[in-house]
């Protein structure tokens, strides 16, 4: 930690404020509404899974009901709408940003619809690797069959389109301050509210839906979900650096695309031009050739992975096989694999959820976009102590790993 967030912390236990409430959190809400901006109200909560599952609780979300969301995501942006009893719809990508199709989402629309006689209960669409979806198209849609839309922006914190902060387009946006997010809590999240109503009902669920007696008395189930108030002070200090951040890892995105730019075989995904699109790259991300032919790539998936890949903690439930029935590519295998050995930790892209066993059988609207995309995929470092020196030998890692 630097100086900036040690003062808040500091404070905190000089206060005796070492609770899910205080100073620091109230504070660092009002960073944040003064970040967004678009008048809209924040709520500092434990993570961004938490504020997914409250957005859409506070959408009406419940058993029987579906969501229709990304497939091409992490976990969290799906696993809350089971917590609630209800289904998630799959919807694959568009090729150019990767994120939610809009015309395979009204299709999804229409065709549950017809299927089940009511209308999905929330829209889910995730800005993935920081890149802006295509907020205008799918508001437009989501206002014309009159479905709510929880914006997962967890990994999109500072990304804009249209020049307007992803996470105020839709009825709530999700943000994220992981310990490998843009801004980092340790551990945290934020909701993002329209007004001061919806706000006060997401705070009263996220403190235990307390009722305003001299006793505790509860006449509907709320959630421990609320920042403690020595994280929230990290994140104060944070936010004194945000747009450092933010032109670090453009910066990088930058060095990537013009290092790897005459390597035949490997492409840096960037954003769509036109200037609509202004992606924090929170992770850059590289598509490998199927025809490149990595050193090693005979020896991938012969082994079964047992430290972590992409994650602070090691693997808790040991794999009894290691390959599935959709995986990346043996090359992107390989190149991960000899990337690790010269101590760089690069990883597969998400796999498309409707892929993963945990929700086989569930309605999914594909294309085959997000699986094709997940078996070529490949995410580089691009934190904040990533320096050009580290780049270019990642890149020059790179080269050498593709056989003449």
């Amino acid at each position: 930690m630097s100086g900036n967030e040690m003062k808040f912390v500091q404070e905190a236990f000089d206060t005796n404020w070492v609770v899910p409430l205080g100073p620091n959190v109230n504070g660092f809400e009002k960073d944040l509404e003064d970040f967004v901006g678009e008048d809209k109200r924040v709520v500092a909560l434990s993570s961004g899974t938490a504020a997914v599952h409250l957005g859409l609780l506070a959408c009406g979300v419940g058993p029987g009901d579906e969501v229709l969301v990304q497939s091409f995501t992490f976990c969290a942006s799906t696993h809350p709408i089971t917590y609630l009893g209800a289904t998630p719809v799959m919807v694959d990508s568009e090729p150019d940003t990767w994120n939610m199709d809009p015309d395979l989402l009204e299709k999804a629309i229409l065709d549950r619809m017809e299927k089940t006689g009511k209308k999905p209960k929330a829209i889910v669409p995730v800005a993935l690797y920081g890149m802006p979806y295509k907020a205008d198209r799918i508001m437009a849609i989501a206002d014309k069959y009159g479905i709510p839309v929880v914006e997962d922006a967890a990994e999109g914190f500072g990304s804009k389109y249209k020049g307007r902060v992803l996470g105020t387009f839709g009825r709530f946006g999700v943000l994220s301050f992981n310990g490998n997010k843009m801004i980092t809590t340790s551990g945290g999240g934020a909701l993002i509210c329209p007004d001061a109503e919806l706000w006060q009902k997401i705070m009263w669920y996220a403190t235990q839906a307390r009722e305003s007696y001299p006793y505790y008395q509860h006449e509907a189930v709320g959630y421990n979900y609320r920042l403690s108030n020595v994280c929230a002070g990290i994140g104060r200090g944070q936010m004194t650096v945000v747009e450092d951040h933010l032109a670090h890892h453009k910066h990088v995105q930058a060095l990537y695309e013009e290092l790897l730019a005459g390597v035949p075989g490997i492409t840096v995904h960037s954003q769509p031009g036109g200037g609509d699109y202004d992606s924090n790259y929170w992770l850059c991300t590289i598509t490998l050739d199927p025809s490149l032919r990595i050193k090693g790539q005979e020896n991938a998936y012969k082994t079964i992975v047992k430290g972590a890949v992409g994650g602070a903690a090691g693997v808790i439930h040991m794999a009894s096989s290691a390959v599935t029935d959709c995986q990346p590519n043996d090359n992107v295998e390989a190149l991960r694999v000899l990337m690790d050995q010269a101590g760089i930790e690069a990883r597969p892209v998400w796999k498309p959820m409707h892929k993963q066993p945990v929700y086989k059988g569930v309605p999914a609207y594909v294309n085959g976009v997000s699986e094709a995309i997940f078996k070529i995929g490949m995410c580089l470092p691009a934190g904040p102590y990533v320096s050009d020196e580290d780049v270019r030998y990642i890149v020059e890692t790179i080269k050498g790993a593709i056989e003449a």
